[in-house]
């Protein structure tokens, strides 16, 4: 029997992928969350994740996918490569992790349909991005076309925060009621830092930035 009130989320223990946890709880009578080990640095964040999967009482799964680490050098999973901030003229930032959201969400699914669960959840965005093009919404949609051809099934990928900047994410946050619990217990930095993170790598920088835009914008509406 199907769970059409049940959603599958992509889970890091990060800013995005923690708003569209409490999110999808908006949405769905059952939650489950899926966090993915792929040979990063940081392994720190799946205790992350899994903390706030227990606090949000989401059934929460673990899913090793460390070949990625294997196919493609980049500056989150190999040591040896030092992160590079800027994005080259023509190219991708060297944290780019080729075919990482495609690999997560074909593995999603399949975990999704085993438990009879249709509604898959991502917090990619296109609004505010490292230039990734597996985070386009044309990536997403041609993907759920396809997850559902090749498995005869009707899934609908959700993403909430596709055309949200970061300010955005935080104003969203703010309005589940989680935007503390964000704040101060998620993992967003390259560099494996909770919270405000090290400051310093791309994925830091975006979160500080949309978070004093957002502040200031919460300040002018009080």
């Amino acid at each position: 029997m199907k769970h059409p009130d049940a959603a599958l989320v992509c889970f890091s223990g990060g800013q995005d992928s923690t708003t569209c946890l409490f999110w999808a709880k908006k949405q769905f009578a059952k939650v489950e969350a899926l966090c993915f080990t792929y040979g990063q640095k940081h392994v720190l964040e799946v205790e992350v994740a899994r903390k706030i999967a227990e606090t949000a009482g989401a059934c929460f799964h673990q899913m090793d996918l460390s070949l990625l680490a294997h196919l493609s050098p980049n500056s989150l999973t190999d040591p040896s490569i030092e992160m590079d901030p800027e994005t080259p003229a023509n190219g991708y930032p060297n944290t780019f992790v080729p075919g990482r959201n495609l690999v997560f969400l074909v593995f999603a699914a399949i975990l999704a349909r085993s438990r009879k669960i249709f509604h898959l959840v991502t917090g990619v965005s296109e609004a505010d991005f490292s230039g990734y093009p597996d985070c386009r919404d044309t990536f997403v949609r041609s993907l759920n076309v396809t997850l559902n051809l090749a498995m005869d099934e009707q899934f609908v990928i959700h993403t909430p925060l596709m055309n949200r900047d970061k300010a955005e994410v935080w104003q969203l946050a703010d309005e589940l009621g989680v935007f503390e619990l964000v704040r101060t217990q998620t993992l967003t930095c390259y560099n494996g830092m909770p919270a405000d993170g090290c400051g310093h790598c791309p994925a830091c920088r975006l979160r500080r930035e949309g978070l004093e835009k957002y502040l200031r914008m919460r300040q002018r509406n009080a």
